[in-house]
This record gives C-alpha cells, sequence and structure tokens, in this order.
C-alpha cells in the first residue's frame, strides 16, 4: 500500500565531507560501465552483422555515434550539477537545549548546546539573502513558541566556498508549501538560481534534483517529468493543484530544494513523494510545485510574510 508522505525534516546522521580533489584523468580516460556494456554488446552485434553481410562496412561509425550520444548526455548533467548546485542550500533545523543567554542573543555559536531535529534544501532566490524552501522543512520554526528553535543554512559563494549563516523566516504559506528565509549575506557571497518557468513543461522531458537527502550534500538525481496537473495534499490539508510529477529520486533532505530543466532552470520547488507504508523510500512516484506557483507567492512572502490571501 502506498500513501503520499511530505518529505519532512528528519534526524539523520550527516556523512562526513569527503574533498577529495576531482582527477583530469579520471573524467577522461575512464569509460563507464554503462559505456563499456553498450561499446562491448555493440561490437559483438555488428562483428556477427559482418559474418553476415561482408559488404556492411560502416558499423564502426555506428558505435562512435551511440558512444558519443552517451558522452553528450552525461556531459550536461555534469554541467549542470556544475553551474546550478551553489544555488543550492542546505538546511538544519535546531533545537537549542540550553541557553546561557537572552534568546535574543543565541545564535549560531551555541550550536553545541543544540541537537539537529532534520535538514532539508532549499534554494537562492536573490542576492538580498532570500532563499527558497518548503514550509514544512521549517515548520517548528514558524510555530515555536519557546524562543529555542534555530535555522542554520550552509552555502556556497562565487568562489566555491563553504559558508553558513542562520537563517530567519520572514514569510510562509502553509497552503502551498512554501516558505522564505532571510540570511545575512549579499552581492558576491550568494549565487541567485535561474528561475524558469513551469506552464509549458511536457511529459518526458528530462529534469534534474539536486537536495540533501538524508543529510548528504549536493546529491543529484536525474529523470524525466512523469506528469502534469498533479492534486497533492499540503501541509495544513488542502490541496495544492497543477504539482509535478517527476520519476528523479526524491528523498527525506530533497524538500525545498530545486527541480531544474536540462537548461539549468528551476522549473519547480521539489516537496513529496509516495512511499510505502511504514518505509519511508521514495517509490519514484515524486511531486514538485510548480515555480510559476512560487514566482506568484515568494514576492508577496517576502515583503509582507504572509501570501496575499491572508492579508485581507
Amino acid at each position: 500500500m502506498a500513501k503520499l508522505g511530505f518529505l519532512m525534516c528528519m534526524p539523520s546522521p550527516l556523512p562526513p565531507h569527503q574533498n577529495r580533489p576531482p582527477s583530469n584523468s579520471d573524467n577522461t580516460f575512464c569509460l563507464t560501465r554503462r559505456q563499456s556494456f553498450i561499446f562491448t554488446s555493440s561490437l559483438l552485434s555488428s562483428f556477427l552483422l559482418m559474418r553476415q553481410n561482408p559488404n556492411l562496412s560502416s558499423f564502426p561509425s555506428a558505435i562512435a555515434q551511440e558512444l558519443d550520444e552517451l558522452d553528450q548526455d552525461e556531459t550536461r548533467a555534469v554541467k549542470i550539477f556544475q553551474e546550478t548546485s551553489s544555488c543550492v542550500v542546505f538546511i538544519k533545523d535546531l533545537e537549542l537545549t540550553k541557553t546561557t543567554k537572552s534568546t535574543s542573543e543565541v545564535g549560531l555559536a551555541e550550536e553545541e548546546n543544540a541537537k539537529v531535529e532534520g535538514t532539508g534544501s532549499g534554494f537562492v532566490w536573490d542576492k538580498f539573502g532570500h532563499i527558497v524552501t518548503n514550509y514544512h522543512v521549517v515548520s517548528k520554526l514558524a510555530t515555536d513558541r519557546s524562543g529555542l528553535q534555530r535555522c542554520k543554512v550552509s552555502l556556497v559563494d562565487s568562489a566555491g566556498n563553504n559558508f553558513t549563516r542562520e537563517g530567519i523566516l520572514i514569510g510562509f504559506d502553509p497552503d502551498y508549501d512554501l516558505a522564505v528565509l532571510k540570511v545575512d549575506a549579499v552581492g558576491n557571497e550568494l549565487n541567485p538560481a535561474t528561475i524558469g518557468t513551469s506552464h509549458e513543461l511536457q511529459v518526458g522531458q528530462s529534469c534534474f534534483a539536486i537536495g540533501n537527502p538524508y543529510g548528504f550534500e549536493n546529491t543529484l538525481t536525474t529523470g524525466v517529468i512523469s506528469g502534469l496537473g498533479r492534486e497533492i495534499p499540503s501541509p495544513n490539508g488542502r490541496a495544492i493543484r497543477g504539482a509535478i510529477q517527476t520519476d528523479a529520486a526524491i528523498n527525506a533532505g530533497n524538500s525545498g530544494g530545486p527541480l531544474i530543466d536540462s537548461y539549468g532552470h528551476v522549473i519547480g520547488v521539489n516537496t513529496a513523494t509516495f512511499t510505502r507504508k511504514g518505509s519511508g523510500i521514495s517509490s519514484g512516484v515524486n511531486f514538485a510545485i510548480p515555480i510559476d506557483t512560487a514566482v506568484r507567492i515568494v514576492p508577496y512572502l517576502i515583503v509582507y510574510g504572509t501570501p496575499y490571501t491572508d492579508r485581507y
């Protein structure tokens, strides 16, 4: 039995960072297993065809063309990740276990006195420090009455360096599972996402999801647009209409991260997945809020803190 489960921020051990520098020789001279398998299969098939038809002499170029096409697909995925991953942020939901100062003075320096309650993703909206994510990623911060909830945002600057800031919640809309954080970083420190459109998407288009599933930072998954115009429940139980369905893997910790098209444009905000009851594992039926919806709502959240409908 399957159910729709929101990818809530959930406690998960964070993996150690691996800083192995990329090797040009690894990228240039190593065939992937898939390429090797296809090359071998194609070579065998072509040899058998040659035995049956000695006049057939163009098979080497056919094999080369097939491998070139695979290389182009892989090169495109690598390029998209390199150009867009710096706009994706890692969000940690913290709860202070004790305070030695007034709550207004407690910041990220007190993280040793905090426990990580969950992780999520988001992306840089603009150079003013606004971060877009899901409401359910920061719902504890939004409903906090104790003053002990904090939000830690890890970003990458234009030089490729990691840095961390406290995220201040400035607006949220549970109806569409969207929220906006503000970090104290501007200008060259930030790499805003390139915002695309979602109203012209077609089923079958390639798409890419970047996020932090289970705390593994900067994870890329690939797939296609599996369906359009889906209806999924929001955190408050209301229907979110027009959702994008994709088979790109989305798991706990991906919430709030961007769904990206082949041009590197953000076309959706990853938000939910169908999971088998009790497993917590994505079934390949995943959903994103259309970016057109975010473009309509986020500016109101930045200016007013609430969606347009809540102001009247």
